[in-house]
């Protein structure tokens, strides 16, 4: 195991420091989330902020944002001592955040979200012409083609990111802020949006980056920052850290062996079969097979399919095709006949509509199968408590208080108390979709093992990811989509990152391998 260098002790110079801050500290009540964080940003400088779920690297992102006020501590920009009243007053000074979460209005188009509250005039009225082309311009540098007249709840997941990257880089910035941007992008919108971060770069702006991709960190960084639990563990050169480095700096231990051995696909019989599956829109003429105890991977880039497929066949959106479980013809009208068959599925937006982020634990966990805790016509809530006890113990989430509402939970902990739900079930085909977004390599490990251990009982799982590497690592077969139909399958010695690729978008095998060289 390499030696980890000690802290970089150089930090720019106050004269060439855009922002500062001096033992800045967050508590919610009684519990302190930061404490004594300090940290400079120079001009010109890719500066990433990485950590485990819980960290505190997004309470830190929002206090440097003006969305959060300190407890204690100043913060300065450009050598100014600097009281934020809010995020306007932060973006004034040219400092914008780009959410994790996605912050759009879902009923408006994508021009109209891009340019929400700053709309282009002709004379009195909009200039909807001149949005539109700005929009589609904004969206296409970050490597997408969207439709600026598309309403934005018929996008993707991945695709309103980059949306609201596009909105946020419309604003005149100095220092811009990224919490997770990449987390549900593909390697080649990905690498688009490195390009986009080495253009600002260029400019002479400086760039916050929280990533939980360790590899993308190493790439783009030239310092990065590691918070634990809240503290302050060190500012490192980028260039003296491998990725294995940054993630025992992380979570204080190594983890090396991120996925777990398995002994290869076994020979179970087909559970799932799917023929001539079409979804209006999103896919065509699409069929595939899972086997009993197997892990089977879904790949493409953005809009390629994968989600929208396996939505149509579990009945969460209109679809035609046939359907075998078991053997048998099925045909589900909705997520509660495909749960009722032994098919469970976990959204990739848990927080839209896997969890419910104002109720507590306790709802969430046992919402889904509630006719399990009911006796007569009440609900039996020690069975329930017990529940709970049994899930934060099983599943390993980590909440210092029961009661807390789901939306306290940090990323990771919220992918634990979704996993826990759908379990509680007790389903035989398990779908997970992008099972590990925003969430660190720690935590990831931890699912990686659940995943692995399903499929070791003799569940089935699909599993959907943007995340090669992940799909390869715990898959037995990947079935890859290039724009709304199944262009392959990859097995074996055959599943590569190139490979992927190859089918993903249609590139020629060299060009195939720049892509993942560079993923």
């Amino acid at each position: 195991m390499s030696e980890i260098p000690p802290p970089s002790p150089v930090d720019p110079p106050a004269a060439k420091t855009l922002l500062e801050t001096e033992g800045i500290s967050k508590s919610f009540g009684p519990v302190e989330v930061l404490r004594d964080i300090g940290l400079r940003l120079a001009p010109g400088e890719v500066h990433a902020i990485i950590g485990e779920n819980g960290a505190g690297k997004s309470t830190l992102m929002k206090i440097l944002s003006g969305h959060l006020a300190p407890s204690k501590g100043t913060l300065k920009v450009n050598g100014e001592q600097i009281t934020f009243t809010g995020p306007v007053d932060a973006e004034e000074r040219g400092i914008v955040l780009v959410h994790q979460e996605i912050l759009l209005a879902p009923d408006l188009t994508v021009a109209q979200n891009i340019y929400l509250g700053r709309e282009l005039r002709k004379g009195i009225v909009l200039d909807e012409r001149a949005m539109a082309e700005g929009a589609y311009r904004a969206v296409l540098d970050l490597g997408a083609d969207i439709d600026p007249a598309t309403v934005v709840n018929r996008l993707s997941i991945a695709q309103r990111q980059l949306v609201q990257i596009a909105r946020a880089l419309l604003v005149p910035h100095q220092i811009v802020i990224f919490d997770e941007p990449t987390a549900s992008l593909t390697p080649v919108e990905t690498k688009a949006l490195l390009k986009v971060i080495s253009a600002i770069k260029a400019k002479n702006a400086a760039i916050l980056y929280i990533s939980h991709r360790l590899p993308e960190v190493k790439t783009i960084a030239d310092r990065v920052t590691v918070l634990r639990d809240g503290n302050l563990v060190g500012t490192y050169e980028a260039a003296d850290l491998e990725p294995m480095d940054m993630a025992r700096l992380m979570v204080g231990r190594d983890v090396s062996k991120l996925y777990p051995e398995r002994a290869g696909a076994k020979a179970g019989e087909t559970v799932l079969e799917v023929e001539n599956m079409n979804v209006p829109g999103f896919a065509r003429n699409a069929g595939f097979s899972l086997k009993h105890g197997e892990i089977l991977g879904f790949a493409g880039l953005i809009g390629a399919g994968r989600t929208e497929l396996l939505e149509g066949v579990l009945g969460l959106r209109p679809a035609q095709g046939t359907v075998r479980l078991n053997g048998n013809p099925v045909h589900f009208k909705d997520a509660r006949q495909s749960m009722q068959a032994g098919i469970v599925y976990l959204s990739e937006d848990r927080k839209g509509k896997g969890l419910l982020l104002g109720q507590n634990l306790k709802i969430n966990l046992t919402l889904a199968g509630l006719d399990k805790f009911v006796r007569g016509i009440l609900i039996d809530r020690k069975r329930e408590d017990r529940a709970l006890d049994e899930a934060i113990r099983d599943f390993d989430i980590r909440t210092g208080n029961r009661d807390l509402l789901a939306g306290q939970l940090s990323g990771g902990n919220q992918q634990k108390l979704l996993l826990a739900k759908m379990m509680l079930l007790g389903p035989k085909i398990v779908v997970i979709d992008e099972p590990t977004r925003g969430i660190d390599i720690g935590t990831k490990e931890q699912i990686y093992k659940f995943i692995t251990g399903l499929a070791a009982e003799g569940k089935s799982v699909i599993v959907i990811s943007s995340e090669m590497p992940e799909l390869i690592g715990v898959c037995d077969r990947i079935i890859v989509m290039r724009n709304g139909e199944i262009a392959g399958e990859v097995s074996g010695e055959h599943m590569t990152e190139a490979e992927i690729v190859v089918l993903a978008t249609g590139a020629t095998k060299r060009e195939a391998a720049l892509v993942a060289e560079t993923a």
